[in-house]
C-alpha cells in the first residue's frame, strides 16, 4: 500500500473505532474523521479532523491529502442521503482517490428495509461521482441482537419465520482493513458481509436466552407508538422485521472469509 494515507470516519463509533484500532495496529497512518476530536480514539499514528458529514467546507479541509477513506454510514436522520452526498461531493474536491463505503445488505431503490434505500442512494452518488469506489454491504450487526429483546426478553417483530444472515461487527471490521490496506484490488466491488448461517428469531431469541413473538404489521405499529419517534424511523423499525419476512436476508455469502482469510463468526459463538 505504500505511502498512501487512509482516513477514517465514525471513529469515535462502534464500527470505525474498530477499524481505526486494527490499523493503528498494522502500523498504518490514518486520519480520524469525527464530530468532536475531543473523543477520538488515541492510536499510534493517527490524527483526528472535525468532518461532520453535513458540513462541506469541513469535510473537504479535513479529506485533503488522504487517498483511501471509509465512509461509515452517518447516524439515522431524515437528511442522511444528504449528508452523505455533501460528505462524497467534499471527498471528490479534496482529492480523495478511493471511497470505501459501509452500506446495507440488499440495498436497493425498492428495498422492503426503508434505511437500505437511502444506501442504495448513497451508492449510486459515489458510482457518479468518479470516484474509485468499494461497498461493503452489511448484514444486521449480530451485536446488537440482543439489544431487540424487550424489558421482558421478548424479541417482537413481523419477521414471521425469516431467516437473518446477521453479522459480527468485528468481522465488517476485518474486511474493512483488509479492503484499505490494498484499496486497487477492491475498486468498483461490492461485498456482501454475512455470518455463517441465517437464523429465524425464534433461534435467535434462544441463543440470548429471550424469546419471540411475532407480530402483525399492525400490532408492529401499535407497540411502537408510545415511543413517540418520528414515522420515517418507525417505519426503519418496522420494516427491519418486513424484510427479514420477505427473504431479503436470508442469503449466506462467503464474503467475509474471502476477504478476511478466517471464517465469518456464528451469533452463538459471539453471543452465546
Amino acid at each position: 500500500m505504500g505511502d498512501q494515507r487512509i482516513g477514517v470516519s465514525g471513529a469515535t463509533g462502534q464500527l470505525g473505532g474498530r477499524v481505526a484500532a486494527r490499523l493503528a495496529a498494522h502500523g498504518v497512518r490514518q486520519k480520524l474523521l469525527v464530530r468532536d476530536v475531543a473523543r477520538a480514539p488515541r492510536l499510534a499514528g493517527a490524527e483526528a479532523a472535525v468532518a461532520p458529514f453535513h458540513d462541506g467546507e469541513a469535510c473537504r479541509a479535513a479529506l485533503a491529502g488522504l487517498d483511501t477513506v471509509l465512509m461509515v454510514s452517518a447516524s439515522e436522520t431524515p437528511d442522511r442521503v444528504e449528508q452523505h452526498r455533501t460528505f462524497v461531493d467534499a471527498a471528490v474536491a479534496a482529492g480523495v482517490r478511493h471511497l470505501v463505503y459501509i452500506s446495507f445488505y440488499g440495498a436497493a431503490p425498492d428495498a422492503t428495509f426503508t434505511l437500505a434505500r437511502d444506501h442504495w442512494a448513497t451508492e449510486q452518488h459515489i458510482r457518479a461521482s468518479g470516484l474509485a469506489s468499494t461497498f461493503l454491504r452489511d448484514n444486521l450487526y449480530a451485536d446488537f441482537l440482543p439489544m431487540l429483546a424487550g424489558e421482558d426478553r421478548v424479541i417482537r417483530g413481523p419477521a414471521g419465520d425469516g431467516r437473518v444472515a446477521a453479522v459480527a461487527q468485528d468481522d465488517i471490521a476485518d474486511a474493512a482493513v483488509a479492503v484499505l490496506r490494498d484499496p486497487d484490488v477492491h475498486a468498483g466491488r461490492t461485498y456482501s458481509l454475512t455470518g455463517p448461517e441465517a437464523l429465524t428469531f425464534t433461534e435467535i431469541a434462544a441463543v440470548i436466552g429471550a424469546s419471540y413473538h411475532p407480530e402483525t404489521i399492525e400490532e408492529a405499529y401499535a407497540s411502537r407508538a408510545s415511543y413517540g419517534a418520528p414515522k420515517w424511523q418507525v417505519d426503519a423499525w418496522v420494516s427491519t422485521y418486513t424484510a427479514v419476512a420477505a427473504g431479503e436476508l436470508a442469503a449466506v455469502t462467503t464474503d467475509v472469509a474471502d476477504l478476511t482469510g478466517h471464517p465469518a463468526t456464528s451469533v452463538s459463538q459471539l453471543l452465546g
